[in-house]
């Protein structure tokens, strides 16, 4: 499975940006603005939220607040925002689990078309990590290990793209049956590993990259093409003998589908504008996060696509939220 490529973020990030900025004639925003991060404290959904709410903030002269509501793998959170007003104000900021959890859920409690993307931040490649006393340094010493005694893995929730992913490398592609526990967010499962509570974990990159760099967390293997230049030393999953793995994680602002069409595309152009910033830059960079960017209509169409795509995985592997 391909993601989003350094060069197309870039190309997206720079058609929007020498496009009109629409809508800019709406007053929005005339007070604060709430932003509903679908994870606990410590992911890329939280530090997208807080890194763009400050930003815009300071864009908009009135205030973001940050409002983690981690759970079911992000439906809480997306639930909550398809209850509110669609005025603008209550701004969903989730991963690919809104997109995954439409097939891993019999009833997610929201459906795709209950939302409107605002935004495209940032993607990364999931990591899978082990613990300090674990007794494997690569993915594929964990594979063999788990062929002699029972493993499990941490993920930042059931149904998010770090948890298919871990699924698919360890049952599809490793032919080993580790165990997946669902936490409330990135932070959450990667201080359980660190604990050496559970063994392994599979989170988006920006969930562990300090903790790895920092040697709190065994590095195993990434699920990019290529090995990250922050993270040299940590193989690919394809080096592991897995087959070609290319899975990421991404994190996009998302407003109720019935939000006025001025307000979406003042979101959508304010948000492009500080995603070009250094400061905004930095810190996605900071966090293993690729900038993203890119108009109503081409982010739209990336999310229903990542549906898809999703779906196929769910079903090829026979996935389903347990009830």
């Amino acid at each position: 499975m391909k993601t989003i490529s350094r060069i197309a973020a870039g190309a997206l990030l720079a058609a929007v940006l020498a496009a009109p900025p629409a809508g800019a004639q709406t007053a929005y925003p005339e007070k604060t603005v709430r932003f509903v991060a679908g994870f606990a404290p410590g992911g890329p959904a939280d530090i997208v939220a807080r890194l763009m709410g400050q930003a815009l903030s300071e864009k908009w002269g009135k205030p973001v607040v940050v409002e983690n509501r981690g759970g079911a793998g992000g439906n809480i959170a997306a639930v909550a925002v398809s209850r509110a007003d669609p005025d603008g104000y209550t701004v969903l900021v989730t991963t690919t689990a809104i997109a995954a959890n439409v097939s891993y859920y019999e009833d997610a409690g929201y459906a795709l078309s209950d939302y409107k993307t605002a935004a495209l931040v940032g993607t990364a490649p999931n990591i899978i990590v082990g613990a300090p006393n674990l007794a494997a340094n690569n993915l594929a010493e964990a594979m063999t290990l788990a062929k002699t005694q029972p493993l499990s893995f941490a993920s930042a929730g059931a149904g998010t793209t770090p948890h298919l992913s871990g699924e698919r490398i360890f049952r599809l592609l490793g032919k080993v049956d580790v165990r997946h526990v669902p936490f409330t967010g990135a932070g959450p499962a990667i201080s359980a590993v660190m604990a050496g509570h559970v063994p392994l974990s599979s989170v988006a990159l920006s969930g562990a990259i300090e903790q790895v760099k920092g040697g709190t967390v065994k590095g195993l293997a990434v699920t990019s093409a290529k090995r990250i230049a922050d993270l040299p030393d940590v193989p690919t999953v394809t080096e592991a003998g897995l087959g070609e793995v290319d899975d990421a994680t991404w994190v996009g602002l998302f407003v109720h589908a019935k939000t006025p069409g001025a307000v979406l595309a003042r979101i959508n152009a304010d948000s492009n504008v500080v995603l070009a910033s250094p400061k905004v830059r930095e810190g996605l960079a900071k966090a293993g996060l690729i900038p993203m960017g890119g108009d109503l209509a081409t982010s739209q169409a990336y999310v229903e696509a990542e549906a898809k795509k999703w779906a196929e995985v769910v079903n090829a592997l026979g996935l389903k939220a347990p009830k």
